[in-house]
């Protein structure tokens, strides 16, 4: 397991961290479909292009799929969650993703459950909590459906990208999924939403960033790193999100951040850290016992 690899898997969530201060500071507020469409779908297209190879008739059904877990769904429901729950709500529940992709990679990949992963994927979460859970936070039913529902998305999602990983390279699986999630949306977005507002050079720059660097970009690296060490290693990288979207809110917000925060933020990088370890041993094991 090269350092090299897990630095850019690690890349991917830590882009996606950036979401929060783009929309808000780049991007025209009330269409959150809108967005998502166009982050996906312009994404794809150029990824096609760059590539220049489609999917087999018979591997659609398949991509709409992934399509709809890793982007149509997740996306949608995680909009809905930030609407109506308070952010660190919306978050610390989306933090339970890695947990549910050590128990939905058991199901359906056979991966063994390592008592490392799970402290993991606990430790994470608790970071999570303290790093930008208030203790006053307010429950809204619908918004907290919508987490959970958002993180089984993208938890089902990561393990069926490993499980049916075409033999193709990452970038064309990442074109074939974002394609297929940015055709999904765009009918919904079209219905739900009023028409998105003339765009200004701010506006273009947002969108050439989550499309490029936060689509196209982030999830290449991502689908790299499933293929290459499986779901339940590079979950635990999903902590690294929130973390950078606070550490984006202090520096480019002037946020501050507090003692408690801090301890979070400590705890999340240690998380991290058992995570790779419990994956490493986890491959280690694997090849040994593939070598036997």
């Amino acid at each position: 397991m090269r350092q090299s690899d897990l630095i850019l898997t690690a890349l991917a969530p830590a882009v996606w961290g950036s979401t929060y201060v783009v929309t808000t500071e780049m991007l025209p507020p009330g269409h959150p479909l809108g967005v998502a469409m166009l982050r996906a779908l312009p994404a794809g297209i150029i990824l096609l292009l760059i590539t220049r190879r489609l999917p087999a008739w018979n591997s659609i059904p398949r991509l709409l799929v992934l399509g709809a877990l890793n982007f149509s769904l997740f996306w949608g429901l995680l909009f809905i969650a930030a609407y109506r729950l308070p952010g660190g709500v919306a978050a610390t529940l989306g933090a339970v993703q890695p947990l549910m992709v050590l128990v939905l990679s058991r199901l359906a990949l056979g991966s063994a459950i390592r008592p490392k992963g799970i402290l993991a994927a606990l430790a994470g979460l608790a970071g999570v909590a303290l790093l930008i859970l208030e203790p006053d936070a307010r429950l809204d039913p619908v918004g907290v459906a919508a987490a959970l529902g958002g993180a089984i998305s993208m938890a089902l999602g990561t393990v069926l990208t490993r499980k049916w990983q075409p033999d193709v390279s990452p970038l064309t699986f990442t074109a074939w999924q974002l394609t297929a999630g940015g055709l999904l949306l765009l009918p919904v977005a079209l219905a739900l939403e009023p028409s998105l507002p003339v765009p200004s050079m701010i506006n273009l720059a947002g969108y050439l960033w989550l499309g490029l660097v936060g689509a196209a970009l982030s999830y290449a690296l991502w689908f790299r790193g499933i293929a290459h060490f499986g779901p339940a290693t590079v979950t635990a990288f999903g902590f690294l999100s929130p973390l950078t979207a606070v550490v984006l809110g202090w520096l480019v917000l002037s946020q501050e951040l507090s003692i408690r925060q801090l301890l979070g933020a400590v705890i999340i990088l240690a998380s991290v850290w058992l995570g790779q370890r419990a994956g490493r041993y986890a491959i280690t094991r694997s090849r040994q016992g593939e070598a036997a």
